[in-house]
């Protein structure tokens, strides 16, 4: 990375800076919506979105942290919440002794049931009825290139 800097030229930079901008502006508005609409925070809609998906509703903890991208420490903190919500359980994985399972309970399920329409809605008016549906599929198609190309490297 380092050597020569390839400065952006103006329009790269305009580019480059209302990407970031709407970006921020929103994951934040979306991040607000789902806090004062349904009181969950993104974190623990996420987790309980990965479990609701997953057979018999279970993943291992550390399957968590690497779908979120987040560290284990960060991963057993927020399941800690979901527990004391009644959410999540934990259970010990079979034949392993060192790792541990969250489980989304019905509890959980019902919460994630409240939360999804608001959290839908949110994504449809912030997001997708801004754009038109050609814009929307090459935002997907975008999307998906940075994606790739980012977790490349990872």
């Amino acid at each position: 990375m380092l050597g020569v800097t390839r400065w952006l030229n103006d329009d790269e930079q305009r580019s480059w800076r209302a990407f970031a901008q709407a970006s921020r502006l929103l994951i934040d508005r979306l991040d607000r919506d789902l806090q004062n609409e349904a009181g969950m925070p993104p974190t623990y809609y996420e987790l309980l979105v990965l479990l609701s998906e997953a057979p018999q509703r279970t993943l291992r903890m550390s399957e968590l942290a690497r779908w979120t991208r987040s560290k284990p420490s960060r991963i057993s903190h927020a399941v800690n919440k979901l527990e004391q919500s009644g959410w999540v359980r934990r259970e010990h994985c079979e034949g392993d002794r060192r790792g541990w399972l969250a489980v989304l309970t019905d509890e959980g399920l019902a919460a994630l049931q409240v939360a999804a329409p608001i959290h839908v809605e949110s994504v449809r008016t912030r997001l997708v009825d801004a754009l038109t549906p050609e814009q929307f599929r090459q935002l997907g198609e975008i999307s998906q290139v940075l994606l790739d190309h980012l977790t490349k490297s990872d």
